[in-house]
């Protein structure tokens, strides 16, 4: 019996790799329709148009060029408004959960999960920065790159002197909380608080 494991194991492989599919992050040019599902659906239903998936919504990516452009294309955006739209820049700087990663023009398809910290955009000698909450950042691999964040603040529209004044209050909180809901509450005003002012004296 054992003698056939080997056998067995690389038909598994072999069927793996053939169905599985290369990951990217690139919509596809045109999106795929299931035409067995469009035939049934019409069919049964023919006065009612078969449902979209949300590729259907999205507008295709660019191909991947054949040489790495000079600009890095980002969209930044939040769930009620977008602060930028394809906007090309030399680089970006996000505050990832595991350290703070730069994006260039040619960088790896990634996804990169947000925490509280510092969004800087760099277009030449021009920096903005914005205070960012969470999200997630998504680099394609033709230099497009989608943050998405669910708040973001200009830095300099902080005031240090209430930010330390809200720190010291979650602070207390935290000393005097009594239940679980009330301490991970504190301790998330402490967090989101402590990275703006650090953004602010950094």
């Amino acid at each position: 019996m054992l003698r056939h494991v080997p056998r067995l194991l690389s038909r598994t492989n072999a069927a793996a790799m053939r169905w599985s599919l290369p990951f990217s992050t690139d919509v596809p040019a045109e999106t795929p329709v299931d035409s067995k599902f469009v035939e049934g659906w019409r069919s049964v239903i023919p006065n009612i148009d078969p449902p979209k998936t949300p590729s259907a919504f999205m507008s295709p990516r660019p191909p991947t060029p054949s040489t790495i452009p000079s600009k890095l294309t980002i969209n930044f955006v939040l769930p009620y408004s977008s602060i930028f739209s394809t906007k090309e820049v030399d680089m970006v700087i996000v505050p990832a959960t595991t350290g703070q990663m730069g994006v260039l023009p040619g960088h790896v398809a990634t996804i990169a999960e947000l925490k509280p910290g510092v969004f800087s955009v760099h277009e030449g000698d021009k920096v903005s920065k914005y205070f960012v909450s969470s999200g997630f950042a998504f680099i394609h691999a033709n230099s497009y790159a989608d943050i998405v964040a669910v708040e973001a603040v200009p830095v300099d529209h902080f005031d240090q002197s209430l930010v330390q004044k809200a720190l010291g209050e979650f602070t207390q909180k935290l000393s005097s909380a009594s239940t679980d809901v009330e301490k991970a509450e504190a301790q998330i005003g402490i967090d989101v608080h402590s990275a703006i002012n650090a953004a602010l004296t950094g």
